[in-house]
């Protein structure tokens, strides 16, 4: 069967499929590869910039309007794809003032051009477009828009589509590949009395004269396509600087008092993120919190924030120790992505870890900043409470699948556990802020990654990353008695799998190297006068 399944994958026209055993759970559709895949009609182009002209009507919960997209011709073409989910209705698609003809395929639209376009040039299409966007059940684990209402009944109306994409409401490029190389503008008109938060700078409102209020901004860094996003309320506006950086905090009126003092929790972090991932990546755009009928998510310079001011998640603690309590998880995790996803982005999001292992641990570094080392080892390992070891924290590429949500809280696991095995503090800190300054606004990879830590430690640590990515398992350390001496190794999915190990006997630490081999302690001892320092590395301990 699941030869069945791989051999459909291919007469479908799966680019790259992973290298985990594809079982009959993980069927995959055409909808699947057009939106994951990189075909030639995507990569014939490469976006330049998004200009996003919208409407947005409460009442009929719809949206009317345009996007300008320019893009530079990457090798000649007659034909690119563009994607919009069905649902949503293609008004026209004008270029050069003329109607190009078109072909929807799923959510992918197929736009032919009367004559080829020439490698090198820089070209503009204008996409009309119509729709009711699908509704989100629970934003944001599922996509779409939330039609909500405040205190006061006005419409407090807010959108999430990270997995989902992007194409659930605008059309887009809907790839992580590609991202608008010269930013983009977002003018979204809403009913007089309500205003629309999106990415960057506000670049000013216009009265339309007909109910409507137009709200223009614009941002000039590359942004994710699920970054882009639209926030619409009877906004209160919080403006402060700190340290030259622009913060901005866009709350419903009502919350405006306790938002002035909840979010002062932004200075220390900016502080503790900047000394350890590099100057703030967006400066130019601001740093903002807008406020939204959902938990959160990190929209690039317009972080959406719904923890209703409260501590922890919700007001509980995910690591199960009391820290997760001292600080507001929303606004912690979803400012680390500004950094993690944000700024450095995987090009599948098969490597979505990329974005969610270091945000989860941005927030061990904030304890670390505030609490101590000991307080964050404490936080990183109340995490492990969470972790399933279901299925592999990368998913399947070229077909918009992620991995397991071990991402998070394993991934975040798997970096502290690279930290003790460097056992070098100032080598750790010298490279998180390396790899955030060396891959600032860059789309890469788990391959990428892994070579730049083994070229900056010195080490490989290609056989630690696989285990922990690549597989559902964590190493288990093995130890028997033979011939009345200890033996200990690791039981990997990794043939050659290798890592030390920390470890206290008669109240003095040591570390081991140890490998798939089995190998003998130097000393007479057995295990249960050992104590294995699970803590600063994720493993288990089978005596």
């Amino acid at each position: 069967m699941k030869n069945l399944i791989l051999a459909s994958l291919l007469l479908f026209g799966f680019q790259q499929v992973s290298a985990q055993l594809i079982t009959e759970k993980d069927v995959f559709t055409r909808r699947d590869s057009l939106h994951g895949g990189l075909r030639a009609e995507r990569t014939s182009y490469d976006v330049q910039r998004y200009d996003l002209n919208i409407k947005i009507n409460p009442e009929e919960r719809s949206i009317t309007g345009y996007n300008d997209i320019t893009f530079k011709v990457v090798t000649h073409t007659n034909m690119i794809q563009v994607d919009l989910f069905e649902n949503m209705k293609v008004d026209s698609i004008v270029f050069q003032n003329k109607k190009l003809d078109y072909k929807r395929d799923n959510d992918a639209v197929f736009i032919a051009f009367p004559e080829r376009l020439l490698k090198g040039n820089t070209e503009t299409i204008r996409f009309y477009y119509s729709g009711k966007p699908i509704v989100a059940k629970n934003a944001p684990w599922d996509g779409g828009f939330v039609f909500s209402k405040d205190s006061k009944g006005k419409d407090w109306i807010a959108v999430a589509v990270q997995g989902t994409g992007a194409s659930l409401w605008y059309p887009v490029k809907d790839s992580q590949t590609d991202e608008p190389d010269n930013g983009a503008s977002v003018k979204v008109a809403v009913p007089n009395g309500l205003m629309n938060v999106s990415n960057g700078r506000f670049k000013g409102s216009e009265d339309l004269k007909n109910g409507y209020t137009r709200w223009d901004w614009e941002v000039i860094n590359p942004i994710n396509n699920y970054d882009i996003t639209v926030n619409i309320a009877d906004y209160a506006h919080i403006h402060d600087n700190y340290k030259g950086l622009d913060l901005d905090y866009y709350v419903l009126r009502e919350n405006e008092d306790k938002a002035r003092k909840h979010f002062e929790e932004v200075k220390p972090m900016m502080d503790c993120f900047q000394s350890k991932f590099g100057k703030y990546p967006f400066w130019e755009d601001s740093y903002k919190l807008v406020e939204t009928p959902y938990l959160g998510m990190e929209h690039q310079s317009a972080v959406a924030y719904g923890n209703k001011y409260r501590k922890g998640y919700l007001g509980s603690d995910l690591s199960g120790t009391g820290i997760g309590l001292t600080f507001d998880f929303i606004t912690i995790h979803e400012s680390g992505h500004e950094w993690f996803g944000n700024s450095i982005t995987s090009k599948d999001i098969a490597d979505m870890w990329i974005h969610e292992a270091f945000t989860t641990y941005t927030e061990a570094v904030f304890v670390e900043c505030n609490l101590g080392y000991d307080k964050a080892l404490a936080y990183v390992n109340g995490q492990s409470r969470n972790v399933k070891n279901d299925r592999p924290i990368i998913g399947f590429y070229g077909v918009n699948k992620e991995g397991s949500g071990d991402m998070y809280y394993k991934g975040a696991l798997l970096l502290n556990t690279i930290r003790h095995i460097l056992n070098d503090d100032a080598k750790w800190w010298k490279l998180l802020l390396d790899y955030s300054e060396t891959y600032k606004k860059q789309i890469i990879d788990t391959e990428t990654v892994i070579a730049f830590f083994n070229k900056e430690t010195g080490k490989d640590l290609t056989p630690i990353f696989n285990q922990y990515l690549r597989y559902k398992n964590i190493p288990v350390l093995e130890l028997r008695t033979q011939n009345n001496r200890l033996e200990y190794r690791w039981k990997a999915n990794v043939d050659n799998f290798q890592m030390p190990v920390e470890y206290t006997y008669k109240g003095k630490t040591a570390r081991i190297d140890v490998t798939t081999e089995w190998q003998k302690f130097d000393k007479k001892v057995t295990a249960d006068q050992l104590e294995f320092n699970t803590k600063k590395m994720y493993y288990n301990v089978q005596k």
